[in-house]
């Protein structure tokens, strides 16, 4: 069949309104006739679980690649976060909860004054940025594993709201406020607006140094609770494997989802069905006993997909 003669192309097909949607839907119908157990309650739920992690974390990197920047250090944010609260939990929760937040906070600072400020490039910075904080997480811990015992705490990654599972109900309401944010306040036209051409939106009035800054603040608090949440799941600071590859799940789920690396637009429900697809991907893999690089090699082959249908047409 020709699809031009229908009046569509590739990159249509694959707008997230439709493409992202029905890739998802074959992905998930396929394993569920192919793979075993795949397409049973307790498997879905555990995917759900397993994805809302990375929900969250690519709902900041979706404010962050729509304003045309790229943040790499949400992995390491991850993994500072979660050597701090295991270290910090037994002098009372509060104080833990502080210092690891507080903690994901500065690491968004640095990088909004290195990126908005000092205009460096977003790619050399926090990639930089992702060997640096790694590293003093590794440091802080010891390069061990810090288990710990706090029932409290550990609810916020094992327990339940009624049915639902506590990160999960967290992160719907994260996706709930970026959408918001996006679709109906003036910051979310802003970061469109400076994703899409920074030079007119100055000229608009729009401080876009200031945005800038607060969407690289949002990423990483973000992910320090993302962090938080995966540590509580463990219930262990782990600096060397908690956050390892967040940053490509997320930047996947995103692009996938149709927010483009050129910015100028952002779809959250998009970055959601990205994620899905990714753990869609993860999961029968696994489930089939195919070995997980193997699922690195599909979506990376994905993501170029999507990307070269999002490149610019020449007209």
């Amino acid at each position: 069949m020709n699809i031009k003669k229908l009046g569509l192309s590739w990159g249509t097909l694959w707008n997230p309104n439709f493409g992202a949607p029905a890739a998802l839907l074959i992905l998930y119908v396929a394993n569920a006739l192919f793979t075993p157990r795949f397409a049973t309650f307790s498997n879905t739920l555990n995917m759900l679980l397993q994805v809302s992690t990375t929900m969250i974390v690519a709902v900041g990197m979706t404010f962050v690649i729509a304003s045309r920047g790229i943040d790499l250090t949400v992995g390491s944010t991850m993994a500072l976060v979660s050597i701090i609260v295991a270290l910090l939990i037994k002098y009372g929760m509060a104080i833990a909860l502080i210092a690891a937040l507080g903690s994901a906070l500065l690491i968004g600072i640095l990088n909004s004054y290195l990126i908005a400020r000092l205009k460096l490039e977003p790619l050399i910075t926090t990639l930089a940025a992702l060997i640096v904080w790694r590293g003093i997480a590794q440091v802080i811990g010891d390069g061990e594993i810090v288990p710990f015992a706090h029932p409290t705490f550990e609810a916020l990654g094992k327990g339940y709201i009624g049915p639902i599972p506590i990160q999960v109900a967290i992160a719907t309401v994260v996706i709930a406020a970026a959408f918001f944010c996006i679709r109906s306040t003036i910051f979310g036209r802003y970061i469109v607006a400076v994703g899409g051409n920074e030079q007119a939106a100055r000229l608009a009035g729009i401080r876009a140094e200031r945005v800038k800054s607060i969407v690289y603040i949002i990423s990483a608090l973000l992910a320090g609770l993302a962090g938080l949440i995966e540590t509580a799941r463990l219930a262990m600071g782990d600096p060397s494997k908690i956050g390892v590859n967040a940053e490509f799940d997320a930047i996947a789920a995103v692009v996938v989802g149709g927010t483009p690396f050129s910015g100028g637009r952002a779809n959250v429900l998009g970055t959601v069905v990205g994620a899905l697809i990714m753990q869609v991907i993860s999961t029968s893999f696994n489930m089939l006993l195919i070995p997980f690089t193997w699922s690195l090699v599909l979506k990376s082959v994905i993501i170029l997909f999507a990307v070269v249908l999002q490149r610019p047409r020449e007209v």
